[in-house]
């Protein structure tokens, strides 16, 4: 989830739960401050579930930006986890929540019916393959290194939240910079850096 304070208006963007950088830089506001919320809450009136993991005891909830330390303030003073990052090492949180996002919900909708705890659990191998292979892609793109045991962490953050359902869902936003990725090099003559997302895609019928 990506929530970014802002006095003018963003229809469906405020909250919104994957890739805003193109559409950010398309107005303007490539500057922007963010918050990459790792809570969720499962229904009204319940509390939030925090993103605090066994590979990431601190917390992953992170933000960036002139009201960062505004907004973790306040997060923390209701009970909830958040740290401000410098603009690299947020790019590269960023990235990594929307890889667990889209190969979690992909691999899932692949398996009706499953959890992000179940596809942890029963289909690790799948979605192992899927996190390697976004995660290449997207380092490519953005000429950027991750550190190490990215599987890892969004695995501990797949059984934090383990009942959450899975679905392909704002396709434009999730799955579809990492498909734009593919077509890009498909167009150019060079091989597809996602070939298992694509094929995965296809074999659901999504693109």
């Amino acid at each position: 989830m990506i929530w970014m304070p802002c006095s003018i208006p963003l229809p469906n963007l405020a909250g919104a739960n994957g890739m805003m950088e193109p559409w950010f830089q398309t107005k303007g506001l490539g500057d922007a401050g963010q918050v990459l919320a790792y809570f969720a809450v499962s229904k009204l009136g319940e509390a939030p579930i925090d993103g605090i993991t066994d590979t990431n005891p601190e917390g992953l909830t992170a933000g960036y930006g002139k009201w960062g330390s505004a907004v973790a303030a306040r997060l923390r003073a209701g009970g909830l986890s958040c740290k401000v990052l410098e603009k690299d090492a947020f790019v590269k949180q960023m990235l990594e929540k929307l890889i667990w996002i889209c190969a979690f919900m992909l691999v899932g909708a692949r398996h009706p019916g499953a959890t992000v705890g179940l596809v942890e659990k029963e289909h690790r191998s799948e979605v192992s393959a899927l996190i390697a292979e976004l995660g290449a892609a997207a380092a490519a793109e953005k000429g950027i290194v991750f550190e190490g045991a990215m599987e890892d962490r969004l695995c501990a953050y797949s059984r934090a939240v383990a009942h959450f359902p899975t679905a392909v869902k704002e396709f434009k936003w999730r799955n579809g910079w990492f498909y734009s990725l593919s077509e890009k090099a498909i167009s150019q003559g060079e091989r597809d850096p996602c070939p298992l997302h694509t094929a995965w895609l296809k074999e659901l019928k999504i693109v």
